[in-house]
């Protein structure tokens, strides 16, 4: 069964697209969305959480993010979902397919016409490879933030390390921090494979930072740019191993790149 976004400014037109949508039995789940900005939340949030996206049903003139920057945006994901415009615009059809559209529908909708970009999502779904069960291990990833009513993108890789602050973590990068709503134990699992480590129950650094570990009386830290974070009892151990573990594997492909070169 599918899961699918639809996206469109105006109320009546959601709800409609929404519950065509609904109608289709290939389809299990319809999440709603008001704008581009929420969209990119909800995308977001579906990532980190481990959920399957397959494809975004949107508008193109939204206010703020329209549809077409929305779908330029959605190339900075791993495993972007495919992407169907529903717009009462018929010009935009040709920058629409170049951003690698899968269909383009002109409202007002036909169901039978919309059925037919179901099955052409059915088909492409079917076609691409089952992501691995714990998670593909991912080169990078892009968060979306929202400043001052502006959305932003933040890659992981510029992430040294994540806190928990209630509902929500903030992102600290050398450019300052971002505070995104997604709790900190699905953030865990999701970039676990890409080299991040929960050193803390509210806290997780990203190893490639870490510039100095220290040991005393049963206690570590480690220290990241100009800032020392504790590591608890807890996480001690876990978090000695997996940084010998990344020295000795630095270690090796230095000594590989070492013979190569001879």
């Amino acid at each position: 069964m599918l899961h699918v976004l639809a996206v469109d400014d105006e109320r009546p037109a959601l709800e409609e697209l929404s519950y065509l949508l609904r109608q289709d039995p290939r389809i299990g789940q319809v999440t709603g969305a008001g704008d581009a900005s929420s969209a990119l939340r909800d995308l977001s949030r579906m990532l980190v959480e481990g959920e399957r996206l397959d494809a975004v049903f949107l508008d193109i003139r939204m206010p703020g993010l329209d549809g077409l920057d929305f779908t330029r945006l959605l190339t900075g994901f791993a495993d972007p979902p495919r992407v169907v415009f529903v717009t009462a615009h018929d010009d935009c059809a040709v920058t629409a397919y170049e951003l690698g559209a899968l269909d383009y529908l002109l409202k007002p909708v036909r169901p039978e016409r919309l059925a037919e970009s179901v099955r052409r999502v059915a088909e492409a779904v079917h076609r691409s490879d089952p992501p691995a069960a714990d998670g593909p291990a991912l080169d990078d990833e892009l968060i979306p933030v929202e400043l001052g009513g502006r959305t932003r993108l933040v890659s992981r890789r510029t992430v040294t390390h994540v806190e928990a602050q209630g509902d929500y973590v903030r992102l600290h990068t050398a450019d300052g921090g971002y505070l995104v709503r997604m709790p900190l134990s699905a953030l865990t699992k999701r970039w676990e494979a890409a080299g991040f480590i929960r050193i803390h129950r509210s806290t997780l650094v990203a190893c490639a930072h870490i510039t100095e570990v220290r040991f005393d009386g049963g206690r570590a830290a480690v220290r990241i740019g100009d800032e020392l974070l504790q590591v608890s009892r807890r996480h001690t151990r876990e978090v000695r191993d997996r940084l010998v573990r990344r020295f000795h594997q630095l270690d090796g492909d230095e000594a590989q790149e070492t013979r190569d070169g001879r």
